[in-house]
């Protein structure tokens, strides 16, 4: 596979999930609300810290471990159980009404910073996890082929479509941010956190249902 191919493509397969909403895009969502178009990259930043770190396990043979049932169902349980966390943690603020327009950055919503929340909000997915597996593993045994450039610039395009889609995100909300009321600020955080604990419920029944199919 040429170089600027393997690229190109690392994009747009990237940028088919990243489309897909889910937990990432719903923080990256909340923390644009206080902190402006800021929140994106460092949402990403703590996204991409940990898809580092499983490019470098798949490298060294681990993708086997990463799809297996038992591994995916306890990610999904554990993962279900942070995602409750998080999004309670948002909708109990913005029913607090500590949320405001214009105390942007002053604090509010989740506990955790953008950074953290793009750890937390990648590690809680399951389908994250399998996706790496198969697909990303895929990926990088391809990219391996150009040695170090070639796992590089994978990467580099397979993040590079996170960013753009969240700073898409992050742009609309900050443009329209004049139009929006502190009450429907507070509404739209409480959809998000509710988006969370609906995935987070979901993500706990897939995890339960897989590990109980071992039985």
């Amino acid at each position: 596979m040429d170089l600027a191919i393997l690229f190109s493509t690392a994009f747009i397969v990237g940028l088919s999930g990243a489309l897909m909403p889910g937990p990432v895009t719903a923080v990256t969502a909340e923390h644009t609300l206080k902190k402006g178009v800021i929140a994106a990259p460092l949402v990403t930043l703590g996204h991409g810290l940990i898809e580092i770190m499983v490019v470098v396990l798949l490298i060294f043979g681990l993708g086997r471990f990463m799809a297996a049932p038992e591994v995916a169902g306890v990610i999904g349980i554990i993962g279900g159980a942070v995602l409750i966390w998080m999004g309670w943690g948002m909708i109990k603020s913005a029913r607090g009404g500590s949320l405001s327009l214009r105390q942007v950055g002053s604090g509010g919503g989740n506990t955790v910073g953008p950074v953290s929340a793009g750890v937390l909000t990648t590690l809680a997915n399951p389908y994250w996890f399998l996706w790496w597996a198969t697909v990303g593993a895929g990926y990088v045994a391809l990219s391996q082929q150009h040695g170090s450039l070639g796992v590089l610039l994978f990467f580099g395009g397979h993040i590079l479509a996170d960013l753009a889609w969240l700073l898409v995100i992050a742009v609309f909300l900050v443009t329209g941010k004049k139009f929006i009321s502190d009450r429907i600020y507070s509404g739209v955080v409480t959809v998000l956190g509710a988006f969370l604990m609906v995935m987070a419920v979901y993500f706990f029944w897939m995890g339960v249902t897989w590990i109980g199919r071992l039985g």
